[in-house]
């Protein structure tokens, strides 16, 4: 698959886009996985057919693609991935499908930051790369909102004005997504804004929000956790009095499970952090998403009065 990224692509990139809609009455395009597939349908409402390769409540990192996947890459005219190195099986499905499609890479010009890479053993993004979770802030999915935006409108440009309505109207609910989870942290106390998770998911929910999450693996759930990791965070959890440990959504909870064990620390109850519920599940988009894990937190960290 070309690499090629995408901003404000120039018409040119697209002059196929209209004989394939005219097929297919709406833009196909493809989402590598369920949070990045949200956005693109909140951007593109009823004007694009959206197929979502990782499906709600399994994990994009280890995702292994198969051949309807290639398929169905094959007959995009765009595909969205979240970039920054998430989708690491993304080039090989590409190159098997034979797409054409252009790749809009829905995270570019976040303010990154790098893999904190302290438990990262076996497969991970290494130490010093970049943390490939941008999503985890509600100011950041405002940049993947625009890209799509932009994305949409150059492939389908009679179709600027809803684009321009979705994506602002959408941008505005994460205005107030943001504003309410910092309303929500400013009522936990500070010395008790610590949690702890199964991988090192939340660290731009840590930059943004102010809660510390600590997390016996990297950033990539394919990393393993040794025994000096969880030996260490369980003594971290007994000097500091870290309240609640959470289980998330696409792992194995038993990792956590010892974690709460040996530490005496509750489980605070399951976090999403890269993938949606299914639809009938707390956390089907990823307003809701944000919202579910904001609430889960506060309930778990605010003191027992």
């Amino acid at each position: 698959m070309p690499t090629r990224r995408l901003f404000i692509a120039s018409a040119a990139a697209f002059a196929f886009a209209p004989q394939a809609r005219a097929q297919a009455g709406r833009l196909p395009v493809v989402a590598s996985f369920s949070i990045v597939a949200d956005v693109a349908q909140a951007v593109g409402g009823g004007r694009i057919a959206l197929t979502t390769l990782v499906k709600p409540g399994v994990d994009g990192h280890v995702y292994a693609p198969t051949p309807a996947d290639a398929r169905t890459v094959g007959e995009a005219r765009i595909v969205i991935v979240n970039g920054l190195k998430f989708e690491s099986w993304m080039t090989r499905l590409g190159q098997s499908s034979g797409s054409k499609a252009v790749i809009v890479e829905a995270a570019m010009g976040v303010k990154t930051l790098k893999d904190r890479g302290r438990h990262a053993h076996g497969h991970s993004h290494g130490q010093g790369a970049v943390d490939p979770h941008a999503w985890q802030s509600a100011a950041n999915m405002k940049i993947y909102a625009a890209n799509i935006r932009d994305a949409l409108i150059a492939a389908d440009p009679s179709g600027k004005a809803d684009y321009d309505a979705n994506a602002a109207r959408y941008i505005g609910e994460l205005d107030q997504l943001d504003r309410d989870i910092r309303a929500a942290v400013a009522k936990i106390p500070p010395d008790r804004r610590k949690v702890i998770t199964s991988h090192d998911a939340f660290a731009y929910f840590q930059d943004a929000y102010g809660v510390q999450f600590i997390a016996p693996r990297g950033v990539s759930t394919a990393s393993e956790a040794s025994a000096k990791d969880v030996a260490r965070i369980v003594q971290q959890i007994r000097r500091e009095k870290i309240a609640a440990v959470f289980i998330e959504n696409i792992n194995d909870p038993r990792l956590i499970q010892q974690i709460a064990a040996e530490s005496g620390a509750k489980v605070g109850g399951a976090l999403f952090s890269d993938a949606l519920s299914a639809p009938e599940g707390p956390a089907p988009t990823y307003i809701q998403m944000m919202r579910h894990n904001i609430r889960v937190i506060s309930e778990a960290l605010s003191p027992v009065t």
